[in-house]
């Protein structure tokens, strides 16, 4: 009965070493992949295998899942992983298809992982060349600062394919965190400037009347809610996708985040950006939504959030990034009102208008002067630049005064 066929091994080996050596290698594998794995997975790995067939390949993988998984969530990545470690012959194509872009005629594109992808070119040390690359082709090197600082001021709309996965790398591995908003309530700290005077009088008791040290009490600090609400028409279409995985960083950073789409309709998706994979969130939430690159009708959009979900999403003090280029023609009148109302329902708005980019824009359009007067503040948002620029911005506990625009 055959062994599986690792994609380490190349020389003859004795089997259980080679077996041992591999097994390391593919649990190293998942731990750069994501999986929270110690050395101690390997020798329970080796263990295990000792008690099933490993010439059935099907015993194998339910041996090591059943070690590795810890939630149904990490399955399809190890499936992934497991097809393509212990492989058939075709391990750089796979490799290849998992690490580069491909648009097939045909038929869909296969699903993709970034994290194993990331981590197979981590652990690959070179693929040898069957044949001459294209430019588009070759793998994309580990960019320099100076090219990530001209990467991040790069509009969205004039990236290529290969700049534009460079672009959601750099957006995946930076963690963006918000600051944290001070309250009115105090909680028990080793120190500060309010004096808890029942703390250090149980503390004096237990240390039989001697009063050694004081209790403090200080202002507790708690995320700032956030309520995206993000256009999806034809006209928004690549800037919604950046803003789409920039959100998806910010809710694996535990941020307190509502995140919904408007084209012709309203979808939360706050649900589906929770996947752990940034691509596999976006493929679920482009297969949810049905108006994708459509029309827009912002003011209807509005009335459904405002009807549904205002009352349930904005407590708190919570700020509204409204994420759109406001080309509305149709019921102005009704996204006048909505936006009054929403205004009364958030804490503060800051609109995201991708059209900032040109120096000489003026609101021509009625959809943003309708918009216009309800917002706190107006900010660009076309290179990656202006969305971490949303980090200072949303941390100012009280929020900035109403500005006045640019064209004033």
């Amino acid at each position: 009965m055959a062994m599986l066929h690792p994609a380490r091994e190349t020389a003859p080996a004795s089997p259980m070493p080679m077996l041992a050596r591999n097994v390391t290698h593919f649990m190293r594998l998942l731990r750069d992949a994501g999986f929270g794995l110690s050395p101690a997975h390997a020798v329970d790995a080796l263990g295990a295998l000792q008690y099933v067939d490993i010439g059935r390949r099907a015993e194998v993988r339910a041996a090591l899942a059943a070690l590795v998984l810890s939630g149904p969530d990490q399955r399809p990545l190890f499936d992934a992983a497991f097809d393509l470690f212990w492989r058939d012959p075709d391990w750089e194509g796979k490799l290849r298809a998992l690490l580069l872009p491909r648009v097939d005629a045909g038929a869909p594109p296969p699903r993709r992982s970034n994290r194993l992808a990331d981590a197979l070119a981590a652990r690959q040390p070179e693929l040898p060349a069957r044949q001459p690359q294209s430019e588009a082709e070759r793998f994309a090197v580990p960019l320099t600062f100076s090219d990530q600082e001209r990467l991040a001021q790069r509009d969205f709309e004039t990236l290529n394919a290969q700049e534009w996965r460079a672009l959601q790398h750099l957006i995946r591995t930076r963690r963006t965190h918000l600051a944290l908003q001070r309250t009115r309530r105090l909680r028990a700290a080793t120190c500060g400037t309010h004096a808890d005077l029942r703390a250090s009088a149980r503390l004096a008791v237990r240390q039989h009347g001697e009063w050694l040290r004081w209790k403090y009490r200080k202002h507790a600090e708690r995320k700032p809610p956030v309520v995206l609400l993000l256009d999806i028409s034809g006209s928004m279409s690549q800037y919604s996708r950046a803003v789409l995985y920039f959100c998806h960083a910010l809710m694996q950073s535990r941020e307190r985040m509502s995140v919904f789409l408007f084209g012709t309709r309203l979808t939360n998706i706050t649900r589906s950006l929770r996947e752990r994979d940034p691509d596999e969130a976006v493929a679920v939430i482009t297969g949810q939504v049905r108006d994708w690159a459509g029309g827009t009708r912002i003011g209807a959009a509005l009335a459904s959030f405002n009807r549904h979900w205002a009352r349930r999403t904005l407590s708190g003090r919570a700020t509204v990034l409204l994420v759109t280029d406001g080309l509305d023609h149709e019921q102005i009148d009704l996204l006048g009102s909505e936006m009054a109302r929403l205004r009364r329902f958030a804490h503060r708005i800051v609109w995201l208008n991708p059209l900032l980019r040109y120096p000489g824009f003026t609101p021509q359009a009625r959809g943003v002067q309708a918009i216009l007067p309800h917002v706190d503040a107006l900010r660009p948002a076309h290179n990656l630049d202006s969305l971490f620029a949303l980090e200072s911005l949303l941390s100012e506990h009280n929020g900035p005064a109403k500005e006045t625009p640019p064209w004033k």
